[in-house]
C-alpha cells in the first residue's frame, strides 16, 4: 500500500486501499483513518527523514501514531514507504499464570521489550526467561524444550538461517555479548517460537491437569451422592 501526501489533496493511497492495524488500545484488528496529516508543503521544504501520521480506530476512535519513513520527495508531493513504526504496540496476550512465578516476570519484562521495540533488550530477557524456565523443570528441562522448539521450527517450515539466531538466543549460554543481533521480523519468529515453547512446557500441562481435577470431583461427587444412606 503505496503512501503519498500531496499538497493539495492531503494523503493518498495508491489502490484506495484502508490499513488496517489491531489497536493498542482496544485490541480489535480495525480499519484506521487519517486523523491528523502533517502540512504536505512544510515537509517538502524541511526534508524530515521520516514523517509521522495519527490515524483514528475505527473500533473505539482512539488516536495511533505511525511512523513512516520517506522514499521520495517531488516538487509538491512525498512518498512514503510502506512500511511502519507502531509508537504504540498492543500488549502481547498470554497465560501467564500457569508459568513459575520468576518465569513470569522476566516474560513480561521481555514482552514489555517487545512493545517498546526494543528488540534486543527483548533478546536478553528471553534468554533470562528461558533460562529461568529450564532451571524449574530440572535435569532434562533443556533438552525437552529443545525438542518442542525444534518441533515449532518442521510446523512453521522455518528454513535454517532464519532459525539458527532463535536457538542461539534460547539455548547458548555465555554473556550477552556473544548474543545475535536481531532485527524486527526475527524479533517477531523468536517470539511466537518462545510463547510456543512457554505453552507446551507448562500450560499444555497445567491445563490438562486441572481438566482432569476437575472432571475427577465431579464424578467422586456424583458416587457419593448415590451411595445409600445407613
Amino acid at each position: 500500500m503505496a503512501i503519498t501526501l500531496e499538497r493539495d489533496r492531503g494523503i493518498k493511497t495508491q489502490t484506495g486501499e484502508q490499513l488496517g492495524l489491531e489497536c493498542p488500545y482496544c485490541g480489535v484488528y480495525a480499519h484506521m483513518t487519517p486523523q491528523s496529516v502533517p502540512d504536505t508543503a512544510l515537509i517538502v521544504k524541511d526534508k524530515p527523514k521520516h514523517v509521522g501520521i495519527v490515524y483514528q480506530c475505527d473500533a473505539c476512535h482512539a488516536p495511533i501514531f505511525l511512523r513512516f519513513a520517506v522514499k521520495k520527495y517531488n516538487h509538491d508531493s512525498v512518498e512514503l514507504y510502506q512500511n511502519f513504526i507502531e509508537l504504540e504496540r498492543p500488549k502481547e496476550r498470554f497465560p501467564f499464570s500457569y508459568l513459575p512465578k520468576q518465569t513470569e516476570a522476566l516474560f513480561r519484562e521481555a514482552l514489555a521489550c517487545y512493545s517498546g521495540n526494543n528488540y534486543n533488550a527483548f533478546a536478553s530477557m528471553c534468554r533470562r526467561s528461558a533460562t529461568s524456565a529450564f532451571r524449574v523443570m530440572g535435569d532434562s528441562g533443556k533438552l525437552r524444550a529443545f525438542d518442542e522448539v525444534m518441533v515449532a521450527q518442521d510446523i512453521a517450515e522455518i528454513d535454517d538461517n532464519t532459525f539458527e539466531p532463535i536457538k542461539k538466543v534460547l539455548f547458548e549460554t555465555g554473556d550477552d555479548e556473544s548474543m545475535p543481533m536481531l532485527n524486527r521480523a526475527q524479533a517477531g519468529v523468536l517470539l511466537e517460537v518462545l510463547k510456543d515453547m512457554f505453552y507446551q512446557c507448562f500450560v499444555r500441562k497445567g491445563k490438562l491437569t486441572r481438566a482432569i481435577k476437575v472432571r475427577r470431583f465431579f464424578v467422586e461427587d456424583g458416587n457419593d451422592a448415590l451411595r445409600p444412606t445407613a
